[in-house]
């Protein structure tokens, strides 16, 4: 049987004393959390690890005794630490030395109430206890086939870090304490602190009582029935920046709570959402900072009536070339005409808009530029949403084109059906056999005769229009990619693991120091990080989509078809 000691590499110079910590005996494992010198009252170190156990609720025990021939080198002494295993009564007692003219440690086991003592093979195993503290061990995220073997193993190391990560009541006794136990541990030499970060956690109670009234303040002039009728709802559901708002609100509330984290990934959910807010929000300072310098804004407001202008004039060209004979193809005359005079209405109806507000646009440029001090995000929506008011009059060609040529898709479709003596069956939804008369069978051949000569002319407004709105959709989508990227990129875990890779801990690797035949294997425990992919799946933040996630074979079928693509989120649909 192989007995395994995990041993805190910090205590490798503390005085002879007895070891504590906690005894595995489903993995036959024993891990050392602490050192109690000399001198000590017995009863005094029982009545100290019962109140440790009571308040972290791990199992902690005397293990055994250690001994360090630097300090001490009586013959006496030896027989002084196995004596202490009839007043603490553990099984097996295990006995730690130090050698001082050797590399080497000896470590052995007494089983004195075992009629049968068995010889075991003992590893001692050094491992950081800082750091194995403070770390978090992560379950595997393959699914290969030896997934179970590798759960087995996450879970005989989580006992390990659990108990080191649990004790930590343990660890707050230094050598500066008056109290009757010393003791030696990662934190002997005084307890890890920071002045500053008690002022912040002292400073952050009032700051978080008033953003939270604040906050509800807000939550419940937005869930008013004012917001419910018709004109202000329909703006707050299809604008990407009140879905941006509503968001960063949300995030908001979940920072200011005063309910503290009771689990390790919501820790870490509210630390990535408070560091990208951070970073959110001064980049759009800095953002806001440039607009503001040497009067951007005027100049953005100058060139965009121009751009406006030469968009519609380009408009104005690609009408008058679909009015001739585009690229050689013989359209319909009239259907041809009728469609260029209405399109070249609307540029004329939203030229005369465009000039009509360019007294007023650099007031509302300089109004928006404001809006940057609330999140970068926050400026990219609203960019998103000037360009779709910008290119409303697209939207509006690319509707009419595709419901024209949707209405002549279907009605094709269905006249089809005619000349095979079928129909749609509306309430069974299926096609079902149907008689027609000579009169049906006439009107049918005539009106799909009609649809078929007029597809030509409607496809082709349609095939142009629709790439001009899938161009301004993947502009948008890009912005949209940039606000989720920002939104959802867990920041804290990023730095995190660049800077303190062990608090991230994906598993543990293990390095041979010594072995020598008639000595104990001496290993040390090494921890091994999350790689930057795992972390960015693990603690990813959800977010939302103003896009609805079609796939490649639906996008197609409805571009096929003439149906709509929605810019916008669809109502009642909820996306993480």
């Amino acid at each position: 049987m192989v007995l395994k000691v995990f041993f805190p590499s910090c205590c490798s110079s503390a005085e002879s004393g007895i070891l504590i910590g906690r005894w595995i005996s489903e993995q036959s494992s024993a891990v050392i959390l602490a050192v109690v010198h000399f001198p000590f009252i017995p009863v005094q170190v029982k009545q100290y690890l019962s109140e440790v156990q009571r308040v972290t609720k791990v199992s902690v025990s005397v293990l055994g005794s250690w001994s360090n021939s630097k300090q001490e080198k009586e013959e006496s002494l030896s027989e002084f630490l196995e004596d202490l295993g009839t007043i603490f009564s553990h099984e097996p007692w295990i006995q730690i030395s130090k050698e001082g003219g050797s590399k080497f440690w000896s470590c052995s086991t007494l089983q004195k109430h075992s009629n049968n003592p068995k010889e075991e093979e003992i590893i001692l195993v050094y491992y950081d206890q800082r750091k194995v503290m403070l770390s978090h061990l992560h379950p595997p995220l393959d699914t290969a086939t030896s997934a179970d073997h590798k759960a087995d193993d996450a879970s005989k190391l989580s006992a390990i870090f659990d108990t080191v990560a649990k004790s930590k009541i343990l660890f707050m006794t230094d050598r500066y304490d008056d109290g009757p136990i010393k003791l030696t541990h990662w934190q002997s030499d005084g307890v890890e602190a920071s002045i500053i970060v008690e002022l912040m956690k002292q400073a952050s109670v009032p700051a978080c009582m008033l953003l939270t009234f604040l906050l509800s303040l807000i939550s419940g002039i937005c869930r008013s029935r004012v917001l419910k009728f018709w004109p202000l709802s329909f703006l707050w559901s299809k604008l990407s920046t009140c879905e941006q708002l509503g968001h960063r609100l949300q995030h908001l509330q979940v920072i200011s709570s005063n309910k503290k984290a009771q689990t390790q990934t919501q820790l870490m959910r509210k630390a990535n959402i408070f560091v990208s807010l951070l970073i959110d929000v001064a980049l759009g300072i800095l953002l806001m900072s440039w607009l503001y310098r040497k009067n951007r804004i005027g100049h953005l407001a100058d060139t965009l009536i121009p751009v406006a202008d030469h968009v519609a004039e380009e408009l104005q060209d690609l009408l008058q070339w679909l009015m001739g004979a585009p690229a050689g193809l013989k359209m319909n005359r009239a259907l041809d005409q009728v469609l260029g005079r209405f399109f070249l209405y609307h540029i004329h109806l939203w030229i005369s808009y465009i000039h009509l507000m360019s007294p007023f646009i650099e007031m509302i440029l300089w109004y928006v530029g404001l809006s940057a001090c609330l999140g970068l995000t926050v400026a990219l929506c609203i960019l998103s949403d000037i360009i779709a008011l910008l290119t409303f009059h697209i939207y509006c060609f690319y509707v009419y084109g595709a419901r024209l040529y949707c209405l002549k898709i279907y009605g094709l479709s269905s006249l089809w059906r005619l000349f095979r003596g079928k129909k749609w069956n509306v309430l069974r939804q299926r096609v079902d056999s149907c008689s027609y008369d000579l009169d049906q069978l006439f009107i049918g051949t005539l009106l799909f005769t009609i649809l078929l000569f007029l597809l030509p002319t409607t496809a082709l407004y349609y095939l142009v229009f629709t790439l001009l709105r899938l161009l301004v959709v993947i502009v948008q989508g890009l912005i949209h990619l940039l606000v989720d990227l920002i939104d959802s990129l867990p920041l804290y875990s990023i730095i995190l693991r660049l800077c303190r890779s062990y608090r991230l801990a994906a598993g543990v690797k293990f390095r041979v120091l010594e072995q020598q035949d008639g000595k104990p294997l001496r290993l040390l425990m090494q921890i091994n990080p999350l790689s930057y992919g795992s972390v960015v799946q693990t603690y990813r933040l959800p977010t939302y989509s103003c896009y609805p996630k079609d796939s490649w074979t639906s996008l197609c079928k409805k571009l096929f078809l003439g149906e709509l693509i929605y810019p916008w989120k669809h109502k009642g649909e909820k996306q993480d």
